[in-house]
């Protein structure tokens, strides 16, 4: 189901969007843009809350990953 948005643009711009109906069909140029400008917002949303969890996590000494991957090795 579709629902209905309505915007005011300046006249001009109207009448410059009419000599191109034929070409372009706006209704759906701006439904296009909607959907990308929203998975744009979606996508930074989702990186700041990565990021926000990222620096909640503890951090680890310099050399200890390494330290840790090794002991690891060594083990089998």
């Amino acid at each position: 189901m579709m629902s209905v948005i309505s915007i005011r643009i300046p006249r001009e711009l109207k009448e410059k969007m009419e000599k191109f109906r034929d070409e372009v069909n706006w209704s759906e140029e701006i439904r296009r843009f909607i959907e990308n400008r929203i998975r744009e917002l979606e996508r930074k949303r989702i990186l700041k809350e990565v990021e926000e969890m990222l620096s909640r996590l503890p951090t680890q000494p310099y050399g200890a990953i390494s330290s840790i991957v090794r002991e690891d090795r060594d083990s089998h």
